[in-house]
């Protein structure tokens, strides 16, 4: 009996730590997922779209004229400015917020303007997403 308690325990654990969810944008290609999913973020906080997201998102800027949006790119500035980087990682994600965005050119740091740091997702998490839209090469 305890043989079998102690099996049904381990089997417990492994399937706990094996069966975590998987993140719903796994490579650039599926950033159309978040607009196809769109009613899953709708009301709820910008933390919860952006942990959907594996691939690092290089660069954000900000609009504050209502509608109040992010655009975030997956390619540095740099790579955009000379074409480099797979076509793939040119998709935009606008991402719409209730409330205007306290986003200062002049407070970020000079010549990193628009990188989107740790400290810009932890910021801005709680904003309500109102809206999803993708632009890119592969926009269905």
């Amino acid at each position: 009996m305890k043989n079998i308690l102690k099996t049904f325990a381990i089997l417990f654990l492994f399937a706990n730590n094996s069966c975590k969810a998987q993140q719903m944008v796994q490579t650039t290609k599926d950033v159309y997922l978040l607009k196809t999913n769109e009613q899953h973020f709708i009301n709820k906080p910008l933390k919860d779209l952006l942990k959907e997201i594996k691939p690092e998102i290089k660069t954000a800027d900000a609009t504050n004229d209502n509608p109040y949006y992010f655009s975030f790119k997956f390619r540095t500035l740099e790579q955009r400015k000379q074409s480099k980087g797979s076509q793939d990682d040119s998709v935009s994600l606008f991402v719409y917020v209730k409330t205007p965005i306290d986003w200062k050119y002049e407070e970020r740091p000079k010549g990193k303007e628009l990188q989107w740091t740790k400290e810009d997702a932890e910021k801005y998490s709680n904003l309500t997403v109102v809206r999803i839209k993708v632009i890119g090469k592969n926009k269905e």
